[in-house]
């Protein structure tokens, strides 16, 4: 499982990357393993107010739905809409291809709220 270090995650299976005064989300390696092969993606249209801990979108396995929570509040600025026809990416490149969402946060210090990769890996540790 790849967990890397510059982004912080969520209890919720997101990882947050930062760049500059934006964050990138999307959702972890362990969370696409867990879901299995993902045939539909649902996310948010550009210009939408998320609210930390709150719904903005799902991921359709051929297992199951989830709902995917933001990892922080702000206003998405930008959509990944290459998953509309290629949802297969967030299996193979969770962390590259499929990333989800750019968003606007309205506070960066809420990235605070998150996981480093080492705090990630010991929740998914005493989860199992």
């Amino acid at each position: 499982m790849s967990l890397p270090n510059e982004l912080r995650y969520s209890e919720e299976h997101e990882w947050v990357k930062v760049e500059g005064d934006k964050v990138r989300i999307g959702i972890t390696d362990h969370a696409q393993a867990e879901l299995g092969d993902i045939v539909f993606v649902e996310l948010p249209e550009e210009g939408d107010v998320l609210e930390e801990d709150e719904p903005f979108g799902s991921v359709e396995s051929v297992k199951t739905v989830s709902e995917l929570y933001a990892p922080i509040s702000g206003k998405v600025v930008e959509v990944n809409a290459e998953l509309d026809s290629s949802p297969e990416f967030v299996n193979e490149s969770p962390y590259d291809k499929a990333w989800m969402i750019v968003v606007e946060p309205n506070d960066l210090s809420e990235i605070d709220n998150l996981m480093t990769a080492e705090e990630y890996e010991q929740m998914i540790k005493e989860e199992d």
